[in-house]
This record gives C-alpha cells, sequence and structure tokens, in this order.
C-alpha cells in the first residue's frame, strides 16, 4: 500500500505533488506549534484549538496551486488589473508567508488583518460582478459568502491576538457574515442535500458515501441552527464550536475518502480538484472556529501572537 501510494505521489504532476507537499509540511509545523493546546484542550474544544492548523494548511495547498500552475489561477486575476502575472504569483508568495505565520502562531494580527483583507478585496474584484451578472445563479452567492467568510475568519484570528478596543468590532463583523452564510448554506442544503456538503458548490456526493441525503439534510439543519444562533449572538461560541467540529468531521469522513479516490484518478486535474475540494471546506470550517476561538477571549486577555 504504502508503495502504490509512493508511486502515484511521484507519477503526479508538478502541481499536484506541490500543493500535496506544502499540506503536509504545515501539517507538521502546525501541529508542533499547537499539540499541547490540543492535549489541554477538553471534548469538542479540542477541534477549537486547532483552529490555527486548520487555517494553515488550506493556505499553504493553495499558496503552492498559485506557484506550481500559475496559468491555473491566472483567469481569476481580473482582466483590467495590470501585471496580472505578477499578482498571481505575488497572492502565492503571500499564502505561503500567512500559512507558515498562522501555523506557528507567529504574528498572527498582520497575518490575519492582511489575510482578511485580501480576500475581501476579491469580494469586491471579482466575486461580486460574477454574482450581480447573473443574479439567479446560486453559486455565484455561494463563492460570495465563502470568500467573505475568509475574509471573516482572517479578522477572527487577528482578534483572537489583538489588544485594542476594535479587538469587538472585528468580532461582530466576522460573527455577522459567518451567521448569515451558514444560513443561506443551510438552505442550500436542504434544497441541494446531495450537493458535497458544507459550502455547497457544484460537485455532487459520490455514490460510494453512505447515507448520501442524511449527511446533507443534517449538514443543513446544523448550519441553520448554528448560523441563526451566531447572527443572533445567542451562545455563539457553542453555536460556532459545534459547527465548526461538525464541517471537520465533514472533511474527514466525506472529502477525505473523495480526495483519496481522485489521487488514484490518472487525471491531474481530478487530483487537483479533489485536493481544492479538501483544503476549501477545511478553511470554511477554520473561519468558524476561529469566531468560536475569538469569542472565547473576548471578555478575557488576548492571546500571545
Amino acid at each position: 500500500m504504502h508503495i502504490t501510494l509512493l508511486v502515484l505521489f511521484l507519477g503526479a504532476s508538478r502541481t499536484v505533488v506541490a500543493m500535496c507537499s506544502a499540506g503536509i509540511l504545515l501539517f507538521l509545523i502546525a501541529l508542533w506549534a499547537t499539540k499541547a493546546d490540543i492535549a489541554r484542550a477538553y471534548r469538542l474544544d479540542k477541534f477549537v484549538a486547532a483552529t490555527n492548523l486548520c487555517f494553515a494548511i488550506p493556505l499553504a495547498v493553495f499558496g503552492a496551486l498559485h506557484l506550481a500552475n500559475v496559468a491555473f489561477v491566472l483567469p481569476a486575476v481580473p482582466d483590467y488589473m495590470p501585471w496580472r502575472l505578477f499578482w498571481a504569483y505575488f497572492v502565492g508568495v503571500a499564502l505561503l508567508a500567512a500559512s507558515l505565520s498562522i501555523a506557528t502562531k507567529i504574528q498572527v494580527l498582520w497575518s490575519g488583518l492582511l489575510f482578511g483583507t485580501m480576500m475581501f478585496l476579491f469580494v469586491l474584484m471579482s466575486d461580486l460582478r460574477g454574482a450581480f451578472a447573473n443574479p439567479r445563479d446560486r453559486f455565484g452567492w455561494t463563492f460570495v459568502l465563502r470568500e467573505l467568510s475568509f475574509a471573516a475568519g482572517g479578522w477572527l484570528l487577528a482578534a483572537s491576538v489583538m489588544r485594542s478596543p476594535n479587538r469587538s468590532k472585528l468580532i461582530t463583523v466576522g460573527r455577522i457574515i459567518l451567521g448569515i452564510a451558514a444560513i443561506f448554506y443551510g438552505v442550500e442544503h436542504f434544497l441541494h442535500p446531495l450537493h458535497c456538503p458544507g459550502v455547497p458548490l457544484e460537485k455532487i456526493m459520490p455514490a460510494y458515501i453512505p447515507a448520501r441525503p442524511v449527511i446533507g439534510i443534517v449538514t443543513g439543519a446544523i448550519l441553520l441552527v448554528a448560523g441563526a444562533a451566531i447572527l443572533l449572538n445567542k451562545k455563539t461560541r457553542l453555536a460556532a464550536t459545534a459547527l465548526g467540529s461538525w464541517i471537520v468531521l465533514l472533511v474527514l469522513f466525506v472529502y477525505g475518502p473523495i480526495l483519496i479516490a481522485q489521487m488514484f484518478d490518472p487525471s491531474a486535474a481530478a487530483k487537483v480538484e479533489g485536493i481544492n475540494y479538501f483544503a476549501d471546506t477545511l478553511l470554511f470550517a477554520a473561519t468558524i472556529l476561529a469566531l468560536a476561538s475569538a469569542t472565547h477571549d473576548i471578555s478575557g486577555p488576548p492571546k500571545a501572537g
């Protein structure tokens, strides 16, 4: 089995090798930095203690994608931007730098603020244009709320270490964005329960995933209940902890098998898609866990970082 996986890994495209290597390396770095916090945490708080780990891995994966296959991401750079190739590479380097900062918990204030601002600019410069161009396309609004959620996650990470009265404002902004996104996604899960859960994009859950409609409906219910609690600021930390933990479990037990299956696909595009869906949903989970972490610390001293 190990030999087969090694052959698959070495035989994969440069893009796949780069994305996997970056994700595994940052996983090990983040695990080393946060293992004591995870060990001390109790029950679902272990997921909250792993917030930085869950955040760092996807950023490393996406950063590696920018650098290893810039042609894949270049179409996402708006046509009106000058030096489009430069910006594609710059974002890749920025994502890798932010990933290392968040994994090691060094200068998280700046990496969180800058990452959140970058994602917010992506929404303003690209995603909103696409959504308004075809307002009846639900996926356009799904992308908008996904990128806004990622922005909120960066700001919430910064808020968790911030020593400023503006900390509560960042938490409020992040809470409102994530509450709206969770409610929207919850409704989408009830309307389309067979789509992959978490961020309801185009991909359908493969037939080998058991109880697909049940997974979709349960995920929709959790998103709706937790989203409403988060938006109304009622038991926010409990709701964010439960929802974030559930999304992490979906990443492991739904997107994990999908990733493994697609890594055995001879197509490099299929491998990249599997990695992207895994990392994308993990980052969504991390943004929700960041709210739980920031809310937990709101009345106490901020953490070092």
